[in-house]
């Protein structure tokens, strides 16, 4: 088995308890390796240990992209639903195989402008979210058709297009449902709307998504998780299902519901403790 480890910050690799994961790893015959986003990943990987919090689970999934190789979150960071595990359960659950493989959607993200389209990174998808934000002190008016049907303007600070595993991150923040990681969907959610009668919006994954803008700057941020860049408003922003998915190495201790009620507190109400 071989395995490479991304590392959030590099000050981890003195960490005894990543250290210690290492050297069981090696121990039991596992080559390992590191890896970063300037040497990237060795094409034989197994499988690519992401080590830190959630932020750096998602610069895990960029430097994967599409190759397949399956990202396992070790928390050494806050919250953690995406690095959920912690590293002294990880060394001997993949060593016995107790654990399975997801698939979670990516959002593909791409631009066009009157005159045709517009340059992206090389990295156009998005785990968590797809996000656009007002770039100065006005609202933003964000236009948004759903497999050709139009919505409502939103007059907001902005709009994300989440889906199901960025359900607890900014979708959550600005009011979005939680969904359960296999639901296959999209949520759509004004940032700090102005209107009164707006709410999120559940789609299924499938749908194709535009969005316009309407703004009095002459930039607006467009952010695809953790990476954001400046455009312009007459751009138009398709946002769909990206053709590949995220493999997620999901270890068989792992428990979504258990996650809410242990990190966000969900349904915390002395009515709910066992003393009654």
């Amino acid at each position: 088995m071989r395995i490479a480890a991304y590392l959030g910050n590099t000050g981890l690799e003195r960490d005894a308890r990543l250290v210690s994961l290492l050297s069981s790893l090696e121990d039991a015959g596992c080559g390992v390796c590191l890896a970063d986003s300037r040497s990237g990943i060795p094409g034989n990987t197994d499988f690519l240990l992401s080590v830190g919090g959630d932020g750096t689970f998602l610069s895990a999934a960029a430097l994967v992209g599409d190759s397949g190789i399956p990202v396992l979150g070790v928390n050494l960071g806050r919250l953690g639903f995406l690095s959920e595990n912690r590293p002294e359960t990880v060394a001997a659950a993949l060593l016995k195989g107790e654990y399975t493989i997801e698939s979670r959607t990516l959002l593909g993200t791409c631009l066009s402008v009157p005159t045709g389209n517009a340059s992206m990174d090389d990295r156009p998808f998005a785990l968590n979210e797809v996000t656009v934000h007002r770039y100065g002190g006005a609202m933003l008016g964000v236009d948004v058709t759903v497999d050709g049907s139009a919505l409502p303007t939103y007059w907001a600070d902005g709009l994300l297009v989440a889906t199901s595993s960025g359900s607890t991150a900014y979708s959550l923040s600005v009011g979005g449902p939680i969904v359960l990681p296999e639901s296959k969907v999209l949520i759509i959610a004004p940032i700090a709307s102005h209107n009164l009668n707006v709410r999120p919006l559940v789609v299924p994954d499938t749908s194709n998504i535009e969005i316009g803008l309407q703004s009095r700057d002459d930039r607006v941020i467009l952010t695809m998780d953790n990476r954001s860049a400046e455009i312009s408003p007459d751009m138009k922003i398709g946002i769909s299902m990206a053709q590949f998915s995220l493999k997620r190495v999901r270890l068989n201790s792992s428990d979504f519901i258990n996650a809410l009620t242990s990190k966000l507190f969900w349904g915390e109400d002395i009515r709910n403790s066992t003393g009654k």
